[in-house]
């Protein structure tokens, strides 16, 4: 396993070895951190010569009253430095961006679809979170760990109060975005708190309601919003932002301090923080929509397959995709595949009809929006 090797992988592959490598914090890095961490996993398991493995005995000295403080006081320290180092990986509270000030902060999480196997959650929290839920917690605090829990939702509702814990994450402190792997479709929202070792879950907030798709191209692991740009809408609408049930703001106002511009329609827009997003009306506003489809299937390799008698290239597996134009109107597409020396021919028809009707233009009065 080489760093050259490794830079020819996705991060969706490199995330899935880091996990199975036991990386540590695996799911908040980036692609090059992921390279570097895999690199060192594996120079570590690299087998070491064995007379560098046969231990060194060093002459045993006796404890002399002058030694016996020092070697008190150098325990002490490394007991305190290990109890330092769970405390910060406990710590949940994060640190306000972009010069915002920390009384502007609010606790709050949000999770974003980013593929059919990925969630990508991101989360605030303040510290007055932290002491009230150390305070509710009580003596079971110091067993406590900090956790993401996955809340599958029984029906449609965003609110709906049926919602059964389906998986629990053990997270820890220093960062504020987690990728979450999902194993099947389902509507679902996060949770963030504290887990007890009896069962008591102490919850600092709850996130938006998602629904993972069966399928989509949007299979993508980078966390710089640079990057996610080019995709903010679609990754937007499939974590709930254009729903009729999307409700909370958390989802569009992140978006918007990210991406510094605004996003979704002009009715739902916020005002951003430099109060820059404005409207400008038009009195010619207009709209034109144009529709396609694309037949895709599999066949055996080296068939030949027509589509509406035009040939259709088919792939070394057998795939073949096409796009075919929607008019406006009923049409019938019949599929022709021939095996490869054309002895046997089997017919698939597909019928569709598009049926677009233009709506009449509504004004609305901006004081109302």
């Amino acid at each position: 396993m080489t760093a050259a090797s490794l830079k020819q992988k996705p991060v969706r592959d490199l995330a899935r070895l880091a996990k199975q490598h036991g990386v540590a914090g695996w799911h908040a890095m980036r692609k090059d951190q992921l390279i570097q961490a895999l690199v060192r996993k594996a120079r570590a398991r690299q087998p070491v010569p064995a007379a560098a493995m046969r231990p060194k005995v060093a002459p045993a000295r006796p404890a002399t009253p002058e030694t016996a403080p020092a070697r008190d006081e150098a325990v002490a320290l490394r007991i305190q430095e290990a109890r330092e180092r769970i405390s910060k990986a406990k710590l949940l509270a994060t640190r306000p961006e972009n010069g915002r000030a920390a009384a502007s902060m609010r606790d709050r999480i949000v999770v974003m679809v980013r593929g059919p196997h990925w969630l990508h959650a991101f989360w605030e929290i303040t510290s007055a979170s932290i002491v009230r839920a150390q305070a509710a917690l009580g003596q079971e605090w110091h067993a406590a760990r900090p956790m993401l829990r996955v809340l599958q939702l029984e029906n449609a509702l965003q609110a709906s109060p049926s919602e059964r814990v389906v998986r629990s994450i053990e997270i820890h402190g220093g960062v504020k975005n987690w990728f979450v792997d999902i194993r099947e479709p389902m509507r679902c929202r996060l949770e963030i708190g504290y887990q007890a070792p009896h069962g008591k879950f102490q919850a600092l907030a709850r996130s938006n309601a998602v629904t993972v798709p069966a399928n989509s191209q949007a299979d993508t692991l980078d966390t710089h919003w640079g990057d996610i740009a080019a995709d903010c809408e679609k990754i937007y609408a499939m974590s709930g932002g254009y729903s009729p049930e999307h409700s909370s703001t958390d989802l569009q106002e992140l978006f918007e301090e990210k991406l510094r511009r605004p996003i979704g329609p002009p009715a739902q827009r916020t005002t951003s923080v430099d109060g820059e997003f404005e409207s400008e009306e038009s009195s010619d506003f207009q709209i034109e929509v144009d529709a396609e489809m694309i037949v895709y299937g599999a066949t055996q390799p080296g068939a030949y397959v027509t589509l509406q008698g035009e040939p259709v290239k088919v792939g070394p597996d057998g795939t073949f995709r096409v796009r075919v134009d929607l008019p406006n109107k009923r049409q019938v597409l019949p599929i022709i595949a021939s095996n490869p020396n054309g002895v046997e021919r089997q017919t698939v028809v597909i019928a569709v009809e598009r049926n677009t009707k233009t709506m009449e233009a509504v004004g609305r009065d901006v004081a109302d929006a």
